[in-house]
């Protein structure tokens, strides 16, 4: 079944050639069924970039997916052209009125400055705030769930003596659990930060569980106990060559930089990566839409609260 995206969207092309089922507005409104409302608030620099890379995971479920874009009003992107802003984003105020079965917010290469510091920070704070009384499941990825969990929580981030840079072997808590079924006992996931959330934080709020870690990279996935918020530490999105890109990049600007773990054949650059991470970043997204959204969400959007009391299809799982 197709992802339904703006008409012209550019990552439409791409998404074509590698089979991935598209429908645009036009063809969708023909069709006698309610597709899933997501929204995607993305806060990083190369926004096209980031759109095709999730557009293309979740293009793999069997459901009809209808997204709209949003960025920050207090913060005016540089690396995307403004007419593409234009065309296909939207900020906060157009869509506060609205309901979304599920919501999903980027992470941002402001780690490592405070959260009070950051441009857009209240502004992200109003939206998060908002998401939990009128979207039914939220993703958050990488600074996106550090700044989650520190709005929520009051959980801190920690800076790393070295950037958590490569593809990590990662174990799963909760066996059997619905966001990682399918997945192998071992499974990799790409990171990419200078910052870090701990597990004896977490640990110290109830309302949380930790699903996922890994030995080298700590914290991976973590789960709200209504089973409406998840805080994803690492970038299973991300594209075979977007680690490189981030190494040549640090490279050609004289920056001290290691190279990406296990992701180079011998840790050899001139080598063209190895990807281990795709076939659990499809299942992580699809397991998401599926089990946590399109099984919980109502059908009526206008129905949502921000008590979690319509998830009766759960049961007791996780």
């Amino acid at each position: 079944m197709p992802i339904k995206i703006p008409n012209n969207l550019p990552a439409v092309h791409t998404l074509e050639q590698e089979n991935i089922f598209t429908m645009d507005e036009d063809r969708a409104y023909a069709q006698d069924i309610r597709p899933l409302r997501i929204l995607l608030l993305n806060l990083m620099p190369t926004k096209i970039v980031t759109e095709t890379q999730l557009l293309r995971l979740l293009g793999n479920s069997p459901l009809q997916v209808e997204f709209d874009f949003m960025y920050t009003a207090t913060y005016e992107p540089k690396n995307t052209p403004q007419e593409h802003l234009v065309k296909f984003y939207e900020t906060f105020d157009a869509v506060k009125n609205r309901k979304y079965d599920g919501m999903i917010i980027t992470g941002a290469p402001v780690e490592q400055i405070p959260f009070e510091e950051v441009a857009y920070w209240e502004e992200l704070c109003a939206i998060m705030d908002w998401s939990r009384k009128n979207v039914y499941s939220t993703l958050h990825i990488c600074w996106g769930a550090q700044a989650a969990l520190y709005h929520y929580y009051g959980i801190p981030k920690y800076p790393l003596k070295q950037k958590m840079f490569g593809v990590f072997a990662h174990t799963v808590n909760i066996k059997e659990k619905m966001l990682f079924r399918g997945f192998d006992d071992v499974f990799y996931v790409p990171h990419s930060r200078h910052t870090e959330v701990r597990r004896e934080d977490i640990e110290k709020v109830p309302d949380l569980t930790i699903l996922s870690e890994s030995e080298a990279a700590g914290i991976y996935a973590v789960i709200d106990k209504k089973r409406r918020h998840f805080f994803i530490t690492g970038h299973s999105e991300y594209d075979p060559l977007t680690l490189k890109a981030e190494y040549d990049r640090d490279i050609s600007q004289g920056l001290s930089v290691q190279v990406p773990v296990n992701y180079y054949p011998e840790d050899d650059p001139t080598q063209t990566p190895v990807v281990r991470w795709r076939s659990a970043a499809n299942l992580l997204f699809t397991n998401w839409l599926n089990y946590y959204v399109y099984q919980g969400t109502p059908f009526d959007l206008n129905k949502l609260n921000d008590e979690g009391e319509l998830n009766g299809l759960f049961g007791d799982g996780i």
